[in-house]
């Protein structure tokens, strides 16, 4: 059977688990620590995620999504302790933006489905969190400690995680090769020019994207803040602009 997850280990105790069988080709983070492992988003829910983990870890698992869109929640079913931003909380209990038979279209987009899913079993990720962000915290995972930046602006509550010591970045939706997404309602184009210049003051090493290429490097986060503050200063730094090509990024705003 061919399997639904790519396993690929980034350093000793580090895994990026992908689905390249889905156009969005999601990227999840597992964290392991001398305590406690740490999971930076659970996907698009439609492989089972926790049997991948089970391999890769034996210390208890916390999920922690970069934000609560229905690809980088899917699989918080299997993870019942789990943090997320207070901006998000109402997409956790309902008022997610997006009607299911919009998201299901998504599910079965341009995907190589597992035989036999049946996509009208798929649901959007409900629950309370173990504990609620609102960025500053540092997540300490014995040996290993990961801070947490609120850097709004692809949605209210989006969140990037830093790990000084190693000088990863894990960016999530802010910053991926692609077309970023800053147009509907609930985006904000100026909240995500500052979260860029937040992230590019960092010395970062290594960006660990949410979606597309691993082969990222850090200058890219320089070049899309130059980028957007070129929107800004031209008056077009907002919904409805239009969709700005970079050659190996764009956004629609």
């Amino acid at each position: 059977m061919k399997p639904w997850f790519t396993i690929e280990q980034l350093d000793e105790d580090s895994y990026i688990i992908s689905e390249y069988r889905h156009w969005e080709e999601t990227h999840c983070y597992l964290l392991n620590g001398t305590r406690r492992s740490l999971l930076i988003d659970t996907g698009l829910g439609i492989g089972n995620i926790q049997g991948e983990i089970r391999n890769l870890t034996d210390k208890p698992v916390t999920a922690v999504a970069t934000h609560v869109h229905w690809d980088h929640i899917g699989g918080h079913w299997y993870f019942p302790r789990f943090y997320a931003h207070q901006a998000e909380l109402p997409w956790l209990t309902g008022q997610f933006p997006q009607p299911l038979e919009a998201v299901r279209q998504f599910v079965t987009h341009r995907c190589d489905l597992p035989e036999g899913y049946d996509v009208s079993a798929y649901r959007l990720f409900q629950g309370t969190p173990e504990k609620v962000l609102a960025g500053g915290e540092i997540l300490d995972l014995g040996g290993r400690r990961v801070a947490v930046l609120h850097t709004p602006g692809h949605s209210p509550g989006h969140m990037c995680f830093w790990e000084e010591s190693r000088g990863y970045l894990f960016t999530g939706d802010l910053v991926y090769k692609g077309t970023l997404a800053a147009w509907f309602p609930s985006t904000d184009p100026e909240a995500y020019l500052h979260s860029l210049e937040t992230v590019a003051a960092l010395p970062v090493r290594r960006v660990l994207p949410g979606h597309h290429a691993l082969d990222i490097q850090p200058e890219i986060i320089l070049r899309m803040q130059d980028a957007f503050r070129q929107r800004k200063a031209e008056g077009t730094l907002c919904h409805g602009s239009g969709t700005y090509d970079y050659g190996d990024w764009s956004v629609q705003l």
